[in-house]
């Protein structure tokens, strides 16, 4: 299992990023995926889910409203549209595919002025 996490970056408050994942090594289409994040000092924490073929969704409280889960089964990539971010929003993010022990590099999200 490969996962390969990118397009995190420096934003400032209230812009917007699109992190994707791009999958190998497994059935993709099969599994429900994960966003976590990870900041400094603190416990990595799950950020959004979605199903494999309902694509039901599912976020953290503290999403309100501002991040998108999404998913590409031909592409074998999931995607984090994040917007209205907020500094307490800086984190390395991965994605994780439910069922299997492993974790990519993760990218790093800074919101800063």
């Amino acid at each position: 299992v490969q996962l390969v996490e990118s397009g995190g970056g420096l934003v400032h408050p209230g812009g917007s990023l699109r992190l994707s994942c791009a999958c190998s090594g497994f059935t993709f289409s099969r599994y429900a995926m994960r966003w976590y994040r990870q900041a400094p000092g603190k416990e990595r924490e799950l950020v959004a889910q979605i199903g494999n073929a309902s694509g039901r969704t599912n976020y953290a409280d503290f999403v309100e409203g501002r991040f998108t889960i999404s998913r590409d089964n031909a592409k074998r990539t999931v995607y984090l549209q994040m917007n209205s971010l907020k500094p307490e929003d800086t984190a390395v993010y991965y994605c994780f595919a439910v069922g299997f022990p492993s974790w990519g590099q993760g990218t790093q999200v800074t919101v800063s002025s």
